[in-house]
């Protein structure tokens, strides 16, 4: 303990250090520990343990919760007060996603595994856990994904189904745990389970082996917004979020609903004061019944002083609602008795994309190359889900790692966007390929 707290000496952003993960030490080792941080001047919070099972006497209760889960949950989970739901601090917790991009898979999978992943649902796979462990395979989240977005017609379906499956999941956890921070049972923090894995794996990561990021890294990276505004599935409020320690004054908040169609379902527009570390209920969704399959509804959050754009959020939503049964929780998920629908992303009508890619100067000396990609939709219902990805022309490999401001974005009818990038290269040997749910793949050079 001695050599530990040595070792940490140097690392300024410490907040503390955990004595117990599972379980909390014995009376006789947790002496032994607290005197050796003492000595070593350790100023920290010292925890017994990442769970509330129990604790010595000299340490007392950590205030941490490890309740999982750690397979799929649905983004409605969240917003509940049970099991890991959004109160106190999550310790480690997540719906068990992290689903690599096609130019991943093709890198550690063989054409026969590549096979099995879509057409067996069931099957273990080598590339999730331990052949012993609950995790070896895919069963519950493919139940989940197939019942929800429709039994997948190729590999490239499959992929795409679950990466709009994987976004809404870790969205949905970190807006949930935001909603909660000033409630009367708050929600303190959460340790999302997991960031990277040290090996090619299918689940439990943002971004993969090969450092390429994908949707479920997107969903964390808008959940987790400094200010924004966010969708409550069980009750369908609209929350507004301030994550900072000194922004405030007041916020515009639009509120659009569409259909497949591009059809308006709802709109308004709402002003509210905002305030550091805090979060409020703002609006409700109405017009949720009146989509008949599906409907997207878009938040944007502004500053209407500066009339900057803060946040902006998209959700595609069912009027049927995933429904839980809490009662047969175990430590790694809750069972669902009836899914949400999104079968219609099937089949809607085909968007049409204008992009153009244009280089840009940093203002920072980073040494990286800065591009911004404008990308517009032509028609007059929604183009969904769009990715951005970067290649390099020479070689034809994915580029990564890469910083993209935004990604898997969903266009209302006629709406313009502008996302950044940033990576190691050339600009004039970089390819930027556009895909979604119902598009055209769109190439891009400069």
């Amino acid at each position: 303990m001695l050599h530990e707290a040595e070792m940490m000496q140097s690392h300024a952003s410490m907040l503390g250090f955990l004595v117990g993960s599972d379980y909390w030490p014995d009376d006789q080792a947790t002496e032994i520990y607290l005197d050796a941080l003492k000595a070593m001047d350790w100023p920290n919070p010292i925890i017994a343990s990442a769970s509330k099972r129990g604790y010595p006497e000299a340490l007392g209760p950590s205030g941490m919760k490890m309740d999982g889960p750690y397979d799929w949950v649905p983004p409605n989970y969240w917003y509940n007060n049970k099991e890991g739901a959004a109160s106190g601090f999550g310790s480690e917790l997540g719906a068990g996603v992290g689903t690599p991009e096609m130019g991943s898979l093709k890198k550690f999978m063989s054409d026969d595994d590549l096979e099995t992943l879509w057409k067996e649902p069931d099957a273990d796979q080598y590339h999730m856990s331990r052949y012993d462990s609950q995790f070896y395979d895919r069963r519950i989240y493919n139940e989940a994904l197939f019942a929800r977005y429709g039994k997948p017609s190729s590999l490239e379906d499959y992929i795409l189904k679950s990466q709009m499956a994987d976004y809404e999941a870790t969205r949905s956890q970190f807006e949930a745990y935001a909603t909660q921070q000033n409630a009367t049972r708050p929600a303190t923090g959460l340790i999302y389970w997991m960031l990277n894995s040290a090996w090619p794996n299918l689940h439990w990561q943002l971004f993969d082996y090969y450092l390429s990021p994908m949707a479920a890294y997107f969903g964390t990276k808008v959940g987790a917004r400094m200010e924004h505004v966010a969708y409550d599935y069980e009750s369908h409020k609209i929350w507004l979020i301030n994550h900072s320690l000194e922004k405030n004054g007041n916020r515009q908040i639009k509120v659009d609903f569409i259909d497949s169609n591009g059809k308006e379902l709802s709109q308004a527009t709402v002003e509210s004061n905002t305030s550091p570390h805090s979060s409020k209920v703002v609006a409700s969704l109405d017009g949720i019944k009146k989509a008949k399959d599906i409907g997207f509804l878009r938040l944007t959050l502004s500053d209407p002083e500066s009339e900057d754009v803060l946040s902006r959020n998209v959700y595609w939503l069912s009027p049927t609602m995933d429904v839980l049964d809490w009662s047969e929780s175990d430590w790694y998920t809750t069972p669902v008795t009836k899914f949400a629908k999104y079968t219609k992303l099937e089949t809607l009508k085909p968007a049409t994309l204008k992009a153009s890619l244009h280089s840009l100067e940093s203002s920072t000396d980073d040494g990286l190359t800065h591009a911004e990609v404008v990308i517009e939709n032509k028609s007059a219902g929604p183009a969904v889900f769009i990715r951005l990805n970067a290649l390099d022309a020479l070689e034809g490999a994915e580029i990564a790692p890469l910083y993209w401001s935004d990604n898997y974005v969903t266009l209302w009818p006629k709406e313009q966007l502008r996302l950044t990038v940033a990576f190691e290269g050339d600009i004039q040997h970089t390819v930027i390929e556009i895909t979604g749910r119902n598009v055209e793949k769109v190439t891009l050079k400069l």
